[in-house]
């Protein structure tokens, strides 16, 4: 597979292209080889009565019917596969039958019952194994999940935790998804998405198989916040130096994530509340940056018209309301706004951080008239 190092270095698009061909092919590959062995281990208890069912035809027929083990073993097939090659005499004879035929007869009906089991079996088994996609993919997964580095591991496949994985998407990062929902995981593994299923409520052997050894991030954005708190625990008792970032539903479970060992803690209620608070408020919001050593803090854009108090003033001014992160002057980035002797001009458009009680009045300043 293409390293982290080689797909960073080209643009996000190319870099998406180049993963999905990738995995595209690694998955037809190992799918390939894999594949019989998948439908070996799902079926070989079923292949081994059968077998063992061809055995004890072989040794009825040679035993009754005194055939030579050849013959013994071609009838015992022969009557399995219901193709009737050989009709045993003993068995079918028009007269009475005897203590020999009898015997022969009930053991042939025990036969023939496991056996045509064990085929029906066999064929619900492959049908099921096909059906679901899991033929060959599921251990074509295990195997490239081997081969991942510095990927990220993503506990959680609800809204947030789909939203996320796309974004990774987007970035041409790899990620593997855990989750405990197995028609959830045959759903992943059949769109070719990297998956593990939790079993039985078993996170440590789940972020083993997800290489956690070789991850570099885990995220925890499952719909609980006492699975996300369990896999706070498990991954930091796997892997202490790895980084950990967890969504809490409960605002009141921040310190107790932090303390189970999350390096970031993203309440989601307070993030989405914070959100839809200050987009009803201005129109002028383009994002919000929750930090721990700076607070909640607020990032905007104000297009500065032609009657604004700003206009011809250099950033010293503008700098006690908010940072200024950048100026857009004709659609393009400005690179000299530190520069003493900038001056803003009419049309200019603002992009700064501060707090929401600053943000409106550089708002109001803007746009005065």
């Amino acid at each position: 597979m293409t390293s982290t190092d080689d797909i960073f270095s080209v643009g996000p698009i190319k870099r998406r292209t180049i993963k999905k061909e990738s995995r595209k092919f690694s998955f037809i590959f190992y799918e390939a080889f894999y594949g019989p062995f998948v439908f070996l281990k799902a079926t070989y208890r079923q292949l081994l009565i059968l077998g063992a069912m061809f055995v004890w035809g072989t040794f009825i027929f040679k035993i009754y019917n005194s055939l030579n083990w050849l013959s013994a073993f071609l009838a015992s097939v022969s009557t399995i596969t219901t193709i009737g090659l050989y009709v045993p005499p003993n068995v079918f004879a028009v007269s009475k039958l005897t203590a020999s035929g009898e015997t022969e007869g009930f053991l042939l009906i025990i036969m023939i019952i496991v056996s045509v089991g064990a085929g029906a079996s066999i064929v619900q088994s492959t049908v099921s194994t096909v059906a679901s996609g899991d033929l060959g993919k599921g251990e074509a997964e295990k195997r490239l999940i081997t081969k991942l580095k510095d990927h990220a591991i993503v506990f959680g496949y609800s809204h947030l935790g789909r939203y996320i994985v796309e974004k990774f998407e987007e970035l041409g990062y790899d990620y593997v998804v855990l989750t405990r929902d197995p028609a959830l995981y045959h759903e992943l593994v059949s769109k070719e998405i990297f998956a593990v299923l939790e079993h039985e409520s078993q996170p440590i052997a789940a972020l083993k198989a997800a290489g956690i050894e070789k991850a570099s991030i885990i995220v925890a954005a499952h719909s609980e916040d006492s699975v996300n708190m369990l896999v706070i625990l498990s991954s930091r008792k796997l892997r202490p130096d790895i980084r950990i970032v967890s969504v809490v539903h409960d605002q009141g479970l921040i310190e107790t994530a932090k303390n189970a060992g999350a390096d970031v803690v993203v309440p989601s209620s307070v993030t989405v509340g914070h959100l839809l608070a200050l987009s009803a408020a201005t129109k002028d919001l383009v994002g919000v940056v929750f930090s721990e050593k700076i607070g909640t803090k607020e990032i905007a854009q104000f297009s500065i018209f032609g009657s604004s108090p700003l206009i011809g003033k250099g950033l010293i001014e503008i700098s006690k309301l908010a940072t200024v992160i950048g100026v857009i002057r004709n659609e393009q980035v400005l690179s000299d706004i530190f520069n003493p002797n900038f001056r803003l001009q009419e049309n200019d458009t603002l992009l700064v951080l501060g707090d929401p009680s600053k943000l409106h009045e550089l708002e109001a300043e803007a746009k005065a008239t």
